[in-house]
């Protein structure tokens, strides 16, 4: 570390501030791998040094995706049209001021080059399209030529992967990736550099140090390089007063304060091994990170990134509107993934699961048929172009049966069936003596069509189960 006296006046605070230290490289013989945090035979620990950074909101934060990237490397991959598809999917949910900003796509196989130019072809602003590779000679050969503005570059900083995966120490492993994003700022690309495994890397010992100095290889070159931070393994934690490296607002509080990457060129990826991709993302962005990287539907190595669909919801709730964001298009895209590529989604997914805003409970489909807001997050017909929904079985009581009724038909007003109708007593009387029988399944659509059709409507009509 060296001492730094000079004093500068904030433009944000209008206070002097001082920086104490300049990080340097500290090229250890021995890799450091936090074993009191990380040890490996048991649960990764929390630990605290109950320091406090302050929230730094960026004055515009956008929305990444990695779908047809990290989100292929764990599903069988899309097709050539299936990406063109969702690209143009992406495209309508991000609106016109663009707050889904960017989406990156893989260059090694020619599926994946013959999507990359078709979607150029549709001549979109947003999201741009970026690539990705690994920070070798051979990858940057592939993407050069392509015409893309920008590309991600993998540059692993923990000692996990700098001396366990690359054999390398962190010398060697800086001067490398150093090298390879000179080679592509030369080419005429704007690098993006993937700090992967950044909640297991020695944070002053290599993170800031490196990132100091691609902020002056920026400086020097006048191109913008962008930072990555990748939470590889979903070790991050948001809660204030956490130790490095596991600190989310350490890690981005950090990367500004002591290597000067501005908000626009810092980027947050997370994974959900621990059930913590949507908050911490949402901590990035509070403590000064410009954008989140995610994926569809959450689609991802191992648990998943962090679903694009969240992201688009939390940045309502904290912009207070969708900046015109198209929220609808995530029904569509969810039954697009289902329909066109085989995804199952788990029926209790948030926003797009088919249970996340259905209620099984009689007196919840009672609250419902008196007020949908009591029992439904928000008015998910208007924003998702889903209506709350209920589930018929036998705690689905009268008011469930009227409301599934109603729903199916479209009743409303003085249209709409009571509780009290007898056709729904008679089909309440019937699902209960099937249960007594001793069925343990819901009742299907078509049973309810059935019951409803001869009880309610008293149509004569016959249809068989499927």
């Amino acid at each position: 570390m060296k001492a730094n006296k000079t004093i500068n006046l904030s433009t944000k605070t209008n206070l002097l501030e001082q920086d104490l230290y300049e990080y340097k490289l500290q090229d250890v013989s021995q890799p450091e791998l936090f074993r009191e945090i990380f040890p490996y035979n048991e649960v990764p620990k929390v630990s605290y040094n109950y320091r406090h950074v302050p929230m730094d909101m960026p004055e515009h934060i956008y929305i990444t995706d990695t779908s047809f990237r990290d989100g292929q490397q764990s599903r069988e991959p899309y097709t050539t049209q299936q990406m063109v598809d969702l690209y143009k999917m992406l495209h309508r949910l991000g609106g016109p001021n663009g707050i889904v900003r960017q989406t990156e796509f893989f260059v090694y196989s020619k599926k994946d080059r013959d999507a990359l130019e078709r979607c150029m072809e549709l001549g979109y602003e947003f999201p741009e399209i970026t690539t990705w590779i690994r920070a070798t000679k051979s990858d940057f050969e592939l993407v050069k030529n392509i015409g893309i503005r920008e590309t991600g570059i993998l540059v692993s900083c923990s000692d996990y992967h700098i001396f366990k995966k690359m054999n390398l120490t962190r010398k060697q492993a800086m001067e490398k990736y150093l090298g390879i994003i000179s080679d592509a700022i030369e080419a005429g690309l704007h690098p993006r550099c993937h700090f992967e495994d950044i909640t297991r890397a020695d944070y002053y010992g290599f993170v800031v140090p490196f990132a100091t100095e691609l902020m002056k290889l920026s400086k020097d070159s006048g191109v913008p390089i962008k930072i990555r931070a990748c939470d590889t393994m979903g070790y991050g934690i948001s809660y204030p007063g956490v130790s490095l490296p596991r600190s989310v607002p350490g890690i981005i509080y950090g990367l500004k304060h002591y290597a000067g990457v501005p908000s626009d060129m810092l980027e947050w990826h997370g994974h959900n091994d621990f059930y913590k991709g949507v908050v911490n993302a949402s901590t990035a962005w509070l403590y000064g990170a410009g954008a989140v990287n995610c994926s569809l539907l959450g689609i991802g190595e191992r648990t998943g990134n962090v679903p694009l669909e969240a992201m688009v919801f939390e940045y309502a709730s904290l912009r207070g509107d969708f900046d015109g964001m198209n929220p609808t298009v995530i029904t569509e895209i969810a039954e697009y993934l289902e329909k066109e590529t085989g995804y199952e989604t788990p029926p209790m997914t948030p926003f797009v699961g088919r249970n996340f805003n259905l209620t099984r409970a009689g007196i919840h489909a009672d609250g419902i048929m008196k007020d949908p807001e009591i029992y439904n997050i928000f008015d998910t017909e208007l924003i998702l172009n889903r209506p709350p929904m209920v589930a018929i079985s036998n705690t689905s009581g009268l008011a469930g049966i009227a409301v599934w009724i109603n729903q199916y038909y479209g009743l409303k007003g003085a249209e709409a069936i009571d509780k009290k109708n007898e056709g729904v007593v008679t089909i309440k009387e019937l699902i209960d003596q099937e249960y007594a029988n001793g069925r343990i399944t819901v009742i299907s659509e078509t049973e309810m069509i059935r019951y409803a059709e001869q009880y309610v409507f008293h149509r004569d009509v016959d249809y068989e189960d499927k």
